[in-house]
């Protein structure tokens, strides 16, 4: 299978979805967590759980737009030695294997900056990587990164909050690709939820501003939850919740017990269950 990204994959993902009548699951993990091997074990099995797209964190030490969950899931990457060098060599396993679900790297500046802007587009490109969410970039720092990205061919995918008004809206997506990223609620992930009615509201607002598919994420953390929100909008973004899973799935010493990566899969499956309308899993 081919290894270098297709900037098509998320396009072409939002098309199929559409054509199927039904909205997509994001499923979002930080690579390394809790080990490399148990990472890779989940990462390799969320497409055939039903993930539409795969969004995976790169490890960082100070993640202060994400939540308590998050936070510790990055600690315990980089406290089994993930490096961001290491997150391409997982994405590019995964390529060996699928050549069509999507993938998009989520993180901050700070690590890419290290690793030579250039160099890590260069290598995020030939490992299969299909866009970015940098979360700590806004739009007034576009030459950073956003602009070279494009240019290399990956998307770069902005994110839109309550409070992102009319006026701010043309700005965050000036040079967004691939999808918009929705924030439902104000503050950090996994914390609170957002109504089903302030979601519609949010996504008929954006839908006024760009023709771009819309994933809505924080809060969302169950296959009903999952189910409404992909009724409104293109995807329903979750994250949080399935790393709770794979905290429950940690023995006393803060290893993965036996069990853990099929325990978070099968949580998935049913999340991917609600959103295609389902009770069960396929």
């Amino acid at each position: 299978m081919s290894g270098a990204a297709d900037s098509g994959r998320i396009r072409r993902r939002f098309e199929a979805l559409k054509a199927a009548g039904r909205g997509g699951l994001v499923t979002f993990v930080t690579a390394g967590d809790p080990d490399y091997g148990t990472s890779r074990e989940i990462v390799l099995g969320l497409p055939q759980a039903g993930a539409d797209v795969i969004e995976l964190g790169m490890p960082f030490s100070d993640p202060m737009a994400d939540g308590p969950a998050i936070q510790a899931a990055s600690q315990r990457a980089l406290k089994r030695g993930m490096k961001l060098a290491m997150v391409l060599d997982l994405v590019r396993d995964f390529r060996q294997q699928d050549d069509e679900t999507p993938i998009v790297l989520m993180g901050y500046y700070n690590p890419i900056y290290n690793f030579g802007v250039d160099a890590f587009l260069a290598a995020a490109r030939d490992a299969g990587v299909d866009g970015l969410i940098v979360v700590d970039l806004p739009p007034e720092e576009d030459e950073e990164l956003c602009l070279p990205a494009l240019k290399a061919g990956l998307n770069f995918i902005r994110l839109a909050t309550p409070t992102t008004d009319d006026a701010r809206l043309p700005a965050v997506l000036s040079n967004t690709s691939g999808f918009v990223y929705y924030v439902s609620v104000m503050g950090i992930t996994g914390t609170k939820s957002a109504t089903e009615g302030a979601v519609r509201a949010a996504v008929e607002r954006l839908r006024r501003h760009t023709d771009l598919p819309i994933g809505v994420g924080f809060g969302i953390k169950t296959p009903d939850s999952a189910r409404a929100v992909s009724a409104i909008a293109d995807a329903a973004v979750v994250g949080s919740a399935i790393v709770d899973r794979i905290v429950a799935g940690l023995d006393d010493d803060g290893r993965p017990a036996a069990g853990l990566a099929g325990s978070v899969l099968d949580f998935v499956r049913e999340l991917a269950a609600g959103v295609r309308g389902r009770e069960g899993s396929e």
